[in-house]
């Protein structure tokens, strides 16, 4: 395991944006989106505009992520 964060783009609204997240993160968000039978992108979008402000995207996915295997 490696407990690197590792930087990938994403399209929100249109626009290029950089997420940092583990590789396991990574592995289990794009999991998700493919469970939900969704593009990454558009997984990311819900969780952006359904998050606080004041939560930064990657703690956001990542508590999403968390939320989603409790579940």
């Amino acid at each position: 395991m490696s407990g690197r964060p590792i930087k990938r783009s994403l399209t929100l609204k249109g626009h290029r944006t950089s997420v940092s997240l583990e590789d396991e993160f990574w592995k289990a968000f794009r999991a998700i989106a493919a469970d939900k039978d969704m593009a990454i992108n558009a997984l990311a979008a819900e969780i952006d505009f359904n998050r606080d402000p004041e939560v930064g995207l990657a703690s956001a996915i990542r508590v999403y992520i968390l939320n989603w295997y409790r579940g």
